[in-house]
């Protein structure tokens, strides 16, 4: 069965760095485009950031752009999301997402950036 896990949030101060990353199994990893969200309290889930299957392309939300910067290493079935510059507002549950037809998401990572 399709299985992806996050891993890497915390607590950082602001200003800081974490790296988040999502192994995936149960499907060819390398054919899929992956998805980072995140869904702070009270609010809605936003798309972070996303990435070919390639990875020769990205997107980013506007709020992270020149901050984050999403990658994948294929040979591991592994996306990962560096989180540089980090601010109180970044503090939410950030999520990784399998593109395609049918949804798959991982239980989530809470980062929280607070001093």
């Amino acid at each position: 069965q399709v299985q992806l896990v996050e891993s890497g949030g915390g607590l950082v101060q602001p200003g800081g760095s974490l790296r988040l990353s999502c192994v995936a199994s149960g499907f060819t990893f390398k054919n899929y485009g992956m998805f980072w969200y995140r869904q702070a309290p009270g609010k809605e889930r936003e798309l972070v950031a996303d990435i070919t299957s390639g990875g020769r392309r990205t997107n980013y939300a506007d709020s992270v752009k020149g901050r984050f910067t999403i990658s994948r290493d294929n040979a591991k079935n592994t996306v990962y999301l560096q989180m540089n510059s980090l601010k109180p507002e970044d503090t939410a549950v950030y999520y990784c997402r399998r593109g395609g037809p049918v949804d798959y998401w991982g239980q989530g990572t809470q980062v929280t950036v607070s001093s």
